[in-house]
């Protein structure tokens, strides 16, 4: 066996042989570098990795600082560079090609880079971290540019680039126009008409949500994949599951992070995990950099490109992963430990055209304030009885943020994520449905933090529903292709579903305004407006629609038994508000910056790690 840093590890008492053994293992599979392999599969803290080198006389360099000849760089390929962590600097003057190395030991690397060269090699030591950071900066141009623009170029139809075409702008105007004809003509009767039309969308859309939650509620009881079918799973035949975690400056949680992903019951060296970290993003990296305990994950440096999205840094994370399967979670993510386990025994279940399943999501700090609660109210409802009531019906599915688990060669034939969308999981959901492909919804429940501050909250929620806003627009800018490639059921409950969410949301407080005016000020002029009947009309449609959405979010405590909320699906109405909030401010991003990606503050909450921990094993015993 080539000598590396590891070996001389064991002779001086700091490693063993049985965990070389099983580095060696790791690094055969994933193509790696020992110390690679030791460094992101959680054998080795990169503290006492540096002390070692520097008393064996190996003192590292700043890559990030020295001065480079990059005519040698230029000659190598990023995902080898990545892969063995070393970065050709310069000659030395005496026949020497100088190489930072993450291993200044690495016999074999040496040998490898000799060849390569065809000149003296000689490796001096550098901090992995940077030698990740500069060779993605150096040699991360082509695939960063991949990231952008590939979907654009393979599927322009399906891209975001374009938030309006020619075509819907000339229906919106053209339509807005004609509105303003019918109110000039005669405003009474106009005005009559689109208070009534107005209210009856309102409705009919709540009334659909309501359908397919109460569909979705014959589902409660079924457990698609059981706890006896999880223990029968061999470890041994498990495949390596990618796990990408974009993050931007969430240095606060790197700890959590790896805790939860402690918590995984999945074989450590099966697990291939991404920690993507945006090229400016220092906090994250000297988070990583200052860790004293081991990591279990790959640090990738997403080199800069706008759109500064997370499913940009998401496609970039596509072009270094081993898995069959991948997932996404969030830097705040508590998953059930069975999770992964539960999707692979899934997947080997269901049909080959199953490409995606989706999991739970709900939160830890539920009972924080007022807003936490009101968020566990709707994602409970959303998750377990939204979701599956789509999937009986046989239309699109818009995925969650996190916890959607893909078939990794299925993922990359639809193009991956669309940079240009903010909600890139919505519109990935659409794009299965439309290239034939069924998405499922797994019995499992990964916790998240619920935002505890009205205005992150609005950041948040503004940013969602512009999303849907994108979503709706691309997919809906030719409908007779899109009912060809869905059928008119997918068509209608496309529309009705992810369209009809924001409308919904803004026509929520012009309905409410003009009720108010009525009961507050008896001016002739408004009652000129609101005839009787159509005050009766308009009350009803609106009262109705309230009532059902408060029932609907009292439906949802039962499944999780979280009975102490149920009295606060009362406060649903003043709730909605805030979501018409976000909804205008998201329809101005949509007109003036489409692709800014509105940061959410995580990290906000009082609540322990202990009682997220707490949680989780409560979600996972009520299922």
């Amino acid at each position: 066996m080539p000598v590396c840093a590891l070996n001389n590890m064991i002779s001086v008492g700091l490693f063993t042989t049985a965990k070389l053994e099983e580095i060696d293992v790791i690094a055969d599979e994933f193509e790696y570098a020992q110390i690679k392999a030791a460094l992101n599969f959680g054998y080795l803290t990169r503290k006492l990795y540096v002390s070692f080198l520097e008393r064996s006389g190996f003192p590292l360099v700043d890559v990030r600082n020295e001065v480079l000849d990059e005519s040698f760089v230029e000659q190598c390929d990023l995902l080898h560079l990545n892969a063995f962590l070393y970065l050709p600097m310069r000659n030395d003057g005496k026949g020497n090609l100088l190489v930072a190395a993450a291993d200044p030991m690495d016999e074999r690397l040496q040998g490898i880079l000799e060849i390569k060269f065809n000149t003296k090699i000689k490796l001096v030591a550098a901090s992995d971290l940077d030698i990740t950071w500069m060779v993605h900066k150096l040699r991360g141009e082509y695939y960063v540019k991949e990231s952008v623009f590939s979907l654009m170029r393979k599927d322009p139809e399906s891209s975001g680039l374009t938030t309006f075409t020619d075509a819907q702008l000339l229906f919106i105007f053209i339509a807005i126009g004609f509105a303003l004809l019918l109110l000039t003509v005669n405003f009474v009767n106009s005005f009559i008409f689109f208070n009534l039309f107005f209210s009856f969308v309102f409705l009919f859309s709540i009334v659909f949500k309501l359908y397919i939650a109460l569909k979705g509620s014959k589902y409660e009881l079924v457990e698609v994949v059981t706890k006896e079918e999880v223990k029968a799973v061999k470890n041994d035949t498990l495949p390596v599951y990618t796990i990408l975690l974009p993050v931007y400056k969430e240095d606060k949680l790197i700890r959590k992070l790896i805790w939860n992903l402690r918590s995984l019951d999945y074989p450590r060296g099966k697990l291939d995990v991404k920690l993507l970290i945006e090229e400016d993003d220092d906090k994250t990296l000297n988070a990583v950099r200052n860790l004293d305990f081991p990591a279990n994950f790959e640090t990738i440096v997403v080199p800069f490109h706008m759109p500064k999205t997370k499913p940009k840094a998401c496609n970039y994370g596509l072009f270094f992963c081993k898995g069959i399967y991948l997932t996404i979670y969030d830097a705040e993510d508590v998953p059930d430990s069975d999770q992964l386990k539960k999707v692979v025994s899934l997947f080997r279940k269901l049909p080959k055209d199953y490409v995606v399943l989706q999991g739970a999501l709900n939160y830890f700090n539920k009972n924080e304030n007022l807003l936490t609660r009101m968020f566990t109210l709707e994602y409970s409802y959303w998750f377990d009885y939204m979701l599956p009531g789509l999937q009986s019906l046989d239309v699109p599915i818009p995925l969650g943020g996190t916890s959607n688990h893909f078939k990794l060669d299925k993922l990359k034939e639809l193009g991956g994520w669309d940079p240009f969308n903010v909600t890139e999981d919505a519109d990935l959901g659409v794009r299965v449905f439309e290239k034939r492909y069924k998405v499922g919804v797994v019995n499992s429940t990964t916790l998240e933090e619920a935002n505890n501050e009205p205005f992150n909250w609005i950041r948040q929620r503004s940013r969602w529903i512009k999303g849907y806003m994108q979503t709706l627009l691309v997919h809906m800018r030719n409908p007779i292709r899109l009912v060809n490639k869905i059928g008119w059921r997918g068509f209608f409950g496309f529309n009705f579903f992810v369209g009809f969410t924001p409308i919904t949301f803004l026509l929520y407080p012009v309905l409410l305004g003009f009720y108010i005016i009525y009961i507050i000020f008896d001016l002739q002029t408004v009652r000129v407006l609101f005839p009787d009947w159509v005050l009766y009309i308009s009350i009803f449609n609106f009262v109705a629609g309230n009532t059902l959405m408060i029932y609907v979010n009292m439906l949802a405590v039962f499944k999780r038994r979280f009975y102490e909320l149920i009295l606060f699906a009362l406060v649903n109405p003043f709730y909605w508000l805030m979501h018409s909030i976000a909804a205008y401010k998201g329809l101005w991003q949509l007109i003036y910056k489409p692709f800014y990606w509105e940061k959410t503050n995580h990290g906000l909450t009082k609540m322990s790690h202990s009682s997220s921990a707490a949680a989780a094993a409560n979600a996972n015993e009520v299922k």
